[in-house]
């Protein structure tokens, strides 16, 4: 009998062709440990997506608002712990705005097939009630199984001019 528990695999690269699927040309970003190794370092090193590194969260959100306006489609890589940092951003510009907003968050400390509104760390387990509260549309990827719902997302805040967030439920792997 085999008691290993298999752990769903994340893959930065499924991650970069959902959003080349999605017609994304920008992504916005700020560094973090949860998204670097997988998605972050191997976006640096392509071509076909734009990389603009911010320092600060709330900045992300309004180039990301900007381009939108241009109508260039954008996504913002962030923590959690940034989106927290950048609520106000997200709730004047892309709610109250309806701005098409696309925000990809990873959660930093998640346990591997624990709901984030499971999860044992406070840091977790706030994201989701916070984003329902701001009636901000949301969905969590596990696996590369899941990468397709990212199009659907993506393509959906496009569709309606509003925020979407995408959280990140493990370390993104290469």
């Amino acid at each position: 009998m085999d008691d290993h528990k298999q752990v769903p695999r994340l893959s930065g690269t499924a991650i970069i062709a959902a959003l080349k699927s999605a017609a994304i040309s920008t992504v916005v970003a700020l560094p973090d440990i949860t998204t670097s190794h997988g998605l972050l370092w191997p976006l640096s090193r392509q071509n076909e997506l734009r990389l603009v590194r911010v320092c600060k969260e709330d900045e992300g959100i309004s180039i990301c608002s900007a381009l939108a306006y241009c109508n260039h489609r954008s996504v913002m890589l962030m923590q959690q712990t940034g989106l927290f940092d950048s609520l106000n951003a997200v709730r004047g510009i892309a709610v109250e705005y309806k701005q098409p907003v696309v925000m990809l968050v990873g959660l930093l400390g998640k346990e591997g097939g624990v709901p984030p509104d499971e999860s044992k760390k406070y840091s977790v387990r706030t994201v989701q009630p916070i984003l329902r509260a701001m009636e901000v549309d949301h969905i969590c990827l596990e696996s590369d199984e899941d990468v397709p719902g990212m199009i659907a997302a993506i393509n959906r805040a496009y569709e309606i001019s509003r925020p979407v967030v995408i959280l990140f439920g493990g370390k993104i792997q290469s």
